[in-house]
């Protein structure tokens, strides 16, 4: 049993490391990240939540409508109004009501609920719109890092083979006398540290594409590929808009700040209707009952006698035992124990505190801006000087091939060339993927990210 059981799981395994692996691209990722976050979910919930309020913000300004009934049975020493005496019996009674009530005055408390329920749901509308930009932007952060690590991958792998063919060529050369024992010990030391460096960048690439894979709450266990975009890296534009520009849309965009102006004014009308509970109040009231006694009796003459007559249930309730009632009520609030007051002040802070929350955030998105456009001008003229570098790099190594081929170079000054191109490559990749990331980062602070964005390293304004 124990036997079959291993090898089922090892069929198993085998199984899903032999099914083809899911390809996802950008715009694919960020649809999975916006249908599968969970603070999302809980941000339109809390939406709907506000839909709900302000109905009920709204049903307050209509009157409310109660109805009831009642029975109820006594036993025990009574009137009796046909004996005209008190006698052991039962009575047995039914009642019921319907009446209406409306405020007619209460400190405009109404409106300003109902104002302060617009503001709350508008305010929720741009949590949710923020909470969506952050997911966009942190799943094309991940989706970034993952390409950038096969990138440097892909470099790696490319120079553990060329180190490879170049440690034949010297194990030839070393057979035939023309290079010493030494050269083919010193490139297989270059061809371990190159397979660890390998091994070293494929597992950083398997750490990152779980924690996007883990970001996009997708099943851990299958396999994915991200597909990588093309990168036009001939279109890239320098020219960004000013800093200025660049703050003031910022401002106006930013959906985290319109939250929070509609909260403020929000918490206003929530400090208004809080001060109308020192108002009166005027409510007016309409009522209409019925009810029916067993006991209810009606005399009629009768050959010069008064004789009761009994009353059946619904002459009672629906005519002779109705009530009718109109009327109007104004409460003033004198004293409550300084309730309202500790309300007031609490209000009022809320207010004032939500006011500073404004400037604070006015202040870091100034900060942010500021900073990330300091950042782009500065990976700007870093993909200028790596480019360069690669270039020189990659002639410098060319050249101490052909020298080493001929005899004039040693293979350690080929070695170190290839190790400066290499890392250039590394630089390069790098750079290009902060200049792409920066970017983003700027659109992101800007409150310009949307679901349909595109990697590349293109005109700043596509």
């Amino acid at each position: 049993m124990t036997a079959l059981a291993i090898t089922g799981t090892a069929m198993a395994q085998d199984s899903l490391s032999t099914m083809p692996a899911k390809k996802i691209t950008l715009q694919e990722a960020i649809k999975i990240a916006l249908d599968n976050n969970y603070t999302i979910k809980e941000v339109k919930n809390n939406l709907n939540l506000s839909d709900m309020e302000h109905k009920s913000a709204v049903a307050n300004f209509l009157p409310s409508v109660s109805g009831g009934m009642s029975a109820s049975r006594r036993i025990g020493k009574q009137f009796n109004s046909v004996t005209i005496s008190f006698a052991n019996q039962t009575n047995n009674s039914i009642s019921g009501d319907i009446g209406a009530q409306i405020t007619i005055f209460s400190g405009l408390n109404n409106i300003y609920n109902l104002r302060r329920s617009d503001e709350r749901g508008l305010s929720m509308e741009e949590q949710l719109r923020r909470q969506k930009e952050n997911v966009i932007f942190n799943a094309a952060s991940a989706y970034l890092q993952v390409l950038l690590d096969q990138q440097l991958l892909d470099i790696s792998q490319e120079n553990l083979k060329a180190a490879k063919q170049q440690l034949d060529q010297v194990k030839a050369q070393v057979e035939v006398g023309s290079k010493p024992v030494a050269d083919q010990y010193n490139q297989e030391a270059t061809v371990a540290n190159d397979q660890l460096q390998v091994i070293q960048d494929q597992n950083t690439l398997n750490l990152h594409k779980l924690q996007l894979v883990r970001q996009l709450q997708l099943d851990p266990i299958k396999e994915y590929q991200f597909v990588r975009p093309q990168l036009d890296t001939t279109a890239i534009h320098k020219d960004i808009p000013d800093l200025q520009t660049m703050i003031s849309e910022a401002l106006s965009n930013r959906s985290d700040l319109q939250s929070q102006q509609h909260q403020i004014r929000a918490n206003y009308f929530n400090l208004k209707q809080t001060e109308s509970q020192r108002y009166p109040t005027l409510t007016f009231s309409a009522q209409i009952s019925g009810s029916y006694y067993d006991t209810y009796r009606i005399f009629e003459e009768q050959n010069g006698q008064r004789v009761p007559i009994t009353v059946g249930f619904g002459d009672q309730f629906f005519n002779q035992n109705v009530n009718k009632y109109l009327g109007f009520n104004l409460n003033v609030p004198i004293f409550n124990r300084l309730n309202t007051s500790y309300q007031i002040q609490s209000s009022l802070v809320n207010y004032k505190n939500s006011k500073l929350e404004l400037e604070n955030l006015r202040l870091q998105i100034v900060q942010e801006i500021r900073q990330a456009y300091n950042d782009y001008l500065n990976y700007t003229e870093q993909l200028a000087s790596t480019q360069a570098a690669l270039t020189s790099a990659r002639k410098a190594y060319e050249t101490q091939q052909e020298r080493y081929k001929v005899g004039a170079g040693t293979l350690i000054e080929l070695s170190q060339a290839n190790a400066t191109y290499v890392q250039a490559q590394s630089q390069r990749e790098q750079a290009l993927y902060r200049f792409i990331f920066q970017e983003q980062l700027i659109r992101y602070y800007m409150g310009q990210i949307n679901p349909n964005m595109q990697i590349k390293a293109l005109n700043f304004n596509n």
